[in-house]
């Protein structure tokens, strides 16, 4: 596909944004600097847009608190109907949202429109969901008086969100936040911001009002600081890496505002002796391979009991190696390149840690022939568990591969990390398959399946993959304050 052209339809639709958005202005960076966002396939600069900081995040926040004054006060009926329009507006322009996602993140365009699916459902449920805000009435000991719980919105959210998912990762926290009738400043990543600019056009025509959604971006410290500091951001909500989470866990406590945070993980997709074979193979190639291996739910550490280790590595291995790579825009690509050189960098340090360490690359194991940020779909055997692949997240297209003994040693091995976000079971057994979800120390598990996030469940680690959940009825909770009122002087006269 021409780029150029695409770029020109895009800009022609209105989609294609290129400032960022405060109170409902499209607006440049005060300063007037500006910093490339490019084609991750291709390296070309697609669009030039704002390089932000401090001044133009408080004016952000500033606008989002006003906003709240009214946006607060509007019905649950109203704000549902208004999320509801933007759904079916996102919906309406998926194509061109995936696109875009295509464009600036590199995925392949089925998998971009994918994600369009999946992130419009969190505006869709939080729409449904804003109506269902319930608090409570508790029986009083005392007989004049009548004791209520109201559950308010916390105030102004700072969302900050990843590249990997650039249009998911930004509506499951705002659709709950405005439903809940919070306002937002949205910090995206600056090497994904085009479709953050997009899905916000999308939302003032919607009819969410100037203020409610900001976005911002550029000097991603700076602006940081600046909702850390600020008194009328009480929530912080964040995914990414947990070294990032951590420095605004602790900025947050200058001001006591709520946070939740999803970070980085190191999942484990255990393949016992008694899984289906096929489903095993189906499983783990979706898990690891989604994105290129950039997601932080992607198996990072495949285990496999040695009764069925060679039977699925040779399996596996041919099922990777038919996964076409290629430019997101060409038919038949499942596999896009990886986001930049930093990130094909690292790949590599991990790929050389693990053979110097006597593992054995199986597929792959190299840039691929397309050059820029390609990399070859790679199975990499013999892994142990000390190797650099296994401690910490690879986000990239590299499958290791670790045998186990027992199901007791399996589970030891998946425990022994600091993370604990996503983790995987295949296995036929069904007692097996309840002893082992309740002894993964995980905030999700997949049992004989890859795929398993959805608006509907709550999505959230434990231990150093971070506080909270986003989705279902009880990501809402996120973004509320409950509130105790005691009535007294009931008794009727």
């Amino acid at each position: 596909m021409d780029t150029q052209n695409l770029v020109a339809r895009l800009n022609s639709s209105g989609l294609l944004r290129s400032q960022c958005l405060i109170g409902g202005k499209w607006t440049e960076a005060y300063d007037g600097k500006t910093i490339p966002v490019h084609n991750p396939a291709t390296g070309d600069v697609l669009v030039n847009v704002p390089c932000m900081g401090g001044q133009e995040t408080n004016d952000a926040i500033s606008v989002a608190y006003e906003a709240f004054l009214s946006w607060s006060k509007l019905t649950a009926a109203e704000r549902s109907k208004r999320l509801r329009k933007w759904y079916d507006l996102l919906m309406a322009n998926k194509e061109e949202l995936g696109q875009i996602i295509t464009l600036e993140q590199g995925k392949p365009l089925k998998e971009a429109i994918g994600e369009v699916n999946y992130g419009a459902a969190f505006i869709e449920f939080s729409a449904e969901e804003a109506k269902r805000i319930y608090g409570d009435i508790i029986p009083s000991p005392l007989a004049d008086r009548r004791l209520l719980v109201l559950k308010q919105p916390v105030g102004v959210v700072g969302a900050i969100t990843p590249w990997n998912f650039p249009l998911a990762m930004i509506t499951r926290k705002v659709g709950p936040a405005l439903a809940c009738g919070c306002t937002v400043v949205i910090k995206p990543s600056e090497l994904t911001p085009l479709t953050a600019l997009a899905a916000a056009e999308l939302a003032l025509q919607a009819g969410i009002p100037p203020g409610a959604v900001n976005v911002v971006f550029g000097n991603a410290p700076e602006i940081g600081d600046a909702l850390l500091a600020s008194r009328q951001v009480r929530k912080i909500t964040f995914t990414g890496s947990t070294a990032v989470g951590k420095k605004l866990m602790a900025g947050a406590a200058q001001t006591v505002k709520k946070v939740s945070l999803e970070l980085g993980g190191n999942a484990p997709c255990i393949i016992f002796d008694d899984a289906d074979l096929e489903v095993a193979v189906r499983g783990a190639l979706g898990t690891k391979f989604r994105n290129s291996g950039q997601t932080c739910v992607c198996a990072n550490r495949i285990l496999v009991q040695e009764g069925i280790y060679e039977k699925f590595a040779i399996a596996f291995s041919q099922a990777v190696q038919s996964m076409q790579v290629g430019e997101g825009f060409t038919e038949g690509v499942v596999q896009g390149p990886l986001i930049n050189e930093a990130a094909v960098q690292k790949v590599e340090s991990f790929v050389k840690d693990a053979v110097s360490k006597g593992a054995k690359v199986l597929l792959g194991g190299k840039r691929h022939s397309l050059g820029m940020t390609f990399y070859e779909p790679t199975v990499i055997g013999d892994i142990k568990n000390e190797m650099l692949i296994a401690r910490n997240e690879v986000f990239g297209p590299v499958a290791p591969l670790l045998r186990f003994k027992t199901e007791e040693e399996a589970i030891r091995i998946a425990n022994d990390t600091d993370a604990g976000l996503a983790a995987y079971v295949f296995t036929e057994n069904v007692q097996r398959m309840w002893r082992v979800s309740e002894a993964l120390e995980y905030g999700l598990v997949g049992v004989n399946e890859g795929l398993v996030s959805t608006e509907v469940a709550p999505f959230g680690g434990v231990k150093e993959s971070g506080l909270g959940r986003e989705g279902s009825k009880y990501g809402m909770d996120e973004f509320l304050e409950m509130k105790y009122v005691c009535l007294g002087n009931m008794s009727s006269s």
